[in-house]
């Protein structure tokens, strides 16, 4: 099978499925069971199952449906699995050790650094994460072949967008996804993020 996995999770009421009628109806659709995860033993016994698939999730999803004592509790691909809590994280650059390190990483240590930036504004770029940072900006209005569909639904794309940066130039990369579709509102907010970001 050159098919993707599915991870579905099923809620049995034991007194009325049996789980080869389950296994029979995957296998007839199509599908081939690779692993199970049993997360609630029981009655109301909740397993996870990994399936391998040409036929895709709806001809799974039916078969499974037609099987009486089971409930499709969530279905998802290996492209829904691998956004789960976002596709990005902040890491330090620096370890925080002991008192001395938070001491010079924050405070008293860092007004040194602030004061020197604020006396010299362009030292910012050498001073801060400044000058290897972009804003991936959007208002969720044209989002790749989707169109609008707001600032919520744009956050896929633009973390993926900021992992792009920083695999293939290695740019540090932050999406910013407004809610506003005012041009004007945008430029405005855009140019008070800009201290921030070396791009934007």
């Amino acid at each position: 099978m050159n098919g993707s996995n599915l991870i579905v999770r099923l809620e049995m009421d034991t007194d009325r499925a049996v789980f080869g009628a389950i296994a029979t109806a995957i296998g007839a659709a199509g599908g081939d069971i690779v692993a199970i995860d049993v997360i609630r033993p029981g009655q109301k016994s909740i397993r996870d199952l990994t399936i391998r698939s040409d036929a895709g999730q709806e001809a799974i999803a039916k078969a499974i449906r037609a099987v009486e004592g089971v409930r499709i509790v969530n279905i998802s691909d290996q492209t829904l699995l691998i956004h789960l809590g976002g596709k990005l994280e902040v890491t330090p650059r620096i370890k925080i050790r002991t008192r001395d390190d938070l001491s010079r990483v924050y405070t008293p240590g860092v007004a040194k650094v602030c004061m020197a930036i604020h006396e010299d504004p362009a030292s910012a770029f050498s001073l801060t994460i400044k000058r290897n940072t972009v804003a991936v900006v959007s208002d969720g209005s044209a989002v790749l072949g989707l169109g609008n569909i707001g600032p919520a639904a744009a956050m896929p794309v633009m973390e993926g967008k900021a992992m792009l940066f920083k695999e293939l130039a290695g740019v540090d990369a932050f999406p910013i996804c407004l809610d506003t579709q005012d041009s004007d509102a945008i430029v405005e907010i855009v140019r008070s993020l800009a201290p921030g970001f070396g791009g934007d």
